[in-house]
Formats: structure tokens, C-alpha cells, sequence
């Protein structure tokens, strides 16, 4: 099953270099048959890209968190320095799994994966252009308010939505995070 893990970029140099990953509470999306169910119409690359895109707005909460982080770490940071890696894009891996779990209780795309997610799996890596950042990064400190039902919020989120991931196919990963 085509399997769409949210990530960051951080996350992904981390994926890239021990070869395998274990997506957060081993939540991943997927089109599943409650996704289908979901849509009066579409075909299956049509339900892909929706479930590919439940996991972007996946990302943007993983980004929220990252965020937090680093503001905790530059408040006990005296000097203030700027942080390395500080690009803020969504990030989307797909892959192949075999031990994929259906969690329509969750939500309609959402699946468990049991352990790690090896490297040689990935199908492809879909990640936010430049000319997204400053829209994510918003995006990813409102997420909750969103969540909530906070319209402006919503509107937020919606800027970072209408920008499209590019595609990079695994032996260009390399390649793309040297350039960030």
C-alpha cells in the first residue's frame, strides 16, 4: 500500500541518513476505503492526492511542535544566535508498506504502520518550494486555532494549502537537502 508520512525537514535528514524512519505514533495516511467511501467521485490518483495532502496538513502540526522547540531553545540561549536548519517547509514522504493498520476512527485516510519505515521503500519525497516558507511558517502557528474553527486561522492554513509540493524522486533527496 502507497503510504504518505508527514515530516519535516529535519525529520527527513534524519530518514535520509539512518535509512529508515518510524512516522510519529506510527501515523501515516493513505487512500483507504473510508477515503473512498468519503468522495461521491474520483479516481484513485485523485483520492492519492487528497490523502497526500491530509499528510502535509500533518506536517504543518509537526513544524507547530518543532517550532515550540526552537523557541524554548533560543529563549535559553543567552546570545541569541540563529539556529542552522531553520527552514520551514512541509514535507511528505511516500513509500510502500506491507504492515499498514486502517484507522477510520481517526480519520478517513489515516493508517497505523507497525515499526520502521526503511529507506528503500520511498517512492518519492514531496516537499515545499522557497516561495512557500513564510505562508507555512504561519500556517504551522495556527494550526490548532484552525483545528478549533478560528476562520482567520483557517484562512491562514489555507495560504500554505494553495502552495503545491514538488516532487523529488529518493536519489535526488541527497542533492536537495545539501541545498538547504
Amino acid at each position: 500500500m502507497r503510504i504518505y508520512i508527514p515530516a519535516t525537514l529535519r525529520m527527513l535528514r534524519d530518514f535520509f541518513e539512518q535509512r529508515s524512519l518510524q512516522p510519529l505514533s506510527g501515523t501515516a495516511f493513505a487512500l483507504t476505503p473510508a477515503l473512498r467511501e468519503a468522495y461521491s467521485s474520483g479516481g484513485d490518483e485523485e483520492l492519492e492526492y487528497a490523502a497526500m495532502r491530509e499528510a502535509a496538513r500533518a506536517s504543518l502540526r509537526l513544524i507547530s511542535g518543532e517550532q515550540d522547540e526552537q523557541q524554548e531553545a533560543e529563549q535559553q540561549d543567552e546570545q541569541g544566535e540563529e539556529r542552522s536548519g531553520q527552514r520551514t517547509r512541509r514535507v511528505v514522504v511516500a513509500a510502500d508498506a506491507q504492515d499498514v493498520t486502517l484507522r477510520p476512527d481517526l480519520d478517513h485516510a489515516v493508517v497505523r504502520v507497525s515499526g520502521q519505515v526503511p529507506w528503500n521503500t520511498v517512492a518519492a519525497v514531496h516537499v515545499d518550494t522557497e516561495e512557500a516558507e513564510q505562508d507555512v511558517r504561519a500556517a504551522a502557528g495556527v494550526i490548532d486555532a484552525a483545528d478549533l474553527g478560528d476562520e482567520q486561522a483557517e484562512l491562514t492554513l489555507g495560504d500554505a494549502e494553495d502552495h503545491e509540493l514538488a516532487w523529488f524522486a529518493p536519489q535526488e533527496v541527497p542533492f536537495m537537502l545539501e541545498l538547504m
